[in-house]
């Protein structure tokens, strides 16, 4: 295995943009968690503008880096798709923001929390994945990372059948169940985007040990 930071001096930038990224989707999980958690929800949702704002200006530098630099640190298609990937989390956490922002009322006593705290440890998970790209595209820590996302998107798969018999079978307002399943259903997307880009860290692991 080589050390694809020694052979390009450039290699802390992009580490570093990609790192900030992850960061950003992991506060964008946590205010969801937060948003979910509080009563006062426009705090939290100033958190999540500032979160969304702030990856789109990084995908955008990391974007305008790949056209300007001739040597990267990784491929440049897997920048590309790592950019990508960073990216679909918190913009499908922000679609969960902006539709619970106007039917929260109806949905009291629907509970999004433990779901919502499973999507903020894989953001977490992540975070420690991308970590890892400038420690040496080292495999086995990969691999233990990329099994603790997979556990936990199978623990929201699980959570996301939970709620259904009472909100479909027990209940008697079908709008209210159909709007909290399409919320737990974002949720669980976001869950699966963190996936997304551990694969793609995974991949990148296993093409260049």
């Amino acid at each position: 295995m080589f050390s694809l930071q020694a052979m390009f001096g450039k290699g802390d930038r992009f580490y570093g943009l990609l790192e900030q990224s992850s960061e950003a989707a992991c506060e964008s999980a946590r205010a969801l968690r937060e948003l979910v958690s509080q009563t006062d929800h426009a705090p939290v949702m100033a958190s999540f503008a500032a979160s969304r704002a702030r990856e789109k200006a990084l995908a955008a530098q990391i974007s305008e880096e790949l056209v300007n630099t001739f040597v990267t640190a990784l491929d440049r298609e897997d920048i590309e798709a790592l950019n990508s990937a960073l990216y679909k989390i918190p913009k499908t956490v922000e679609k969960f923001a902006e539709r619970y922002a106007v039917v929260h009322e109806r949905l009291a006593g629907v509970d999004f929390t433990q779901r919502a705290l499973v999507l903020e440890q894989s953001a977490e998970v992540v975070v420690e994945m991308i970590g890892e790209l400038r420690r040496g595209l080292r495999i086995d820590p990969v691999k233990k990372l990329q099994d603790r996302l997979q556990a936990l998107e199978s623990e929201g798969d699980k959570m996301l059948l939970a709620p259904y018999r009472t909100l479909y079978v027990e209940g008697s307002d079908a709008m209210r169940a159909m709007l909290a399943k399409d919320l737990f259903e974002l949720i669980e997307k976001a869950i699966d985007k963190c996936r997304d880009v551990g694969n793609v860290v995974y991949s990148i692991v296993l093409k260049n040990s």
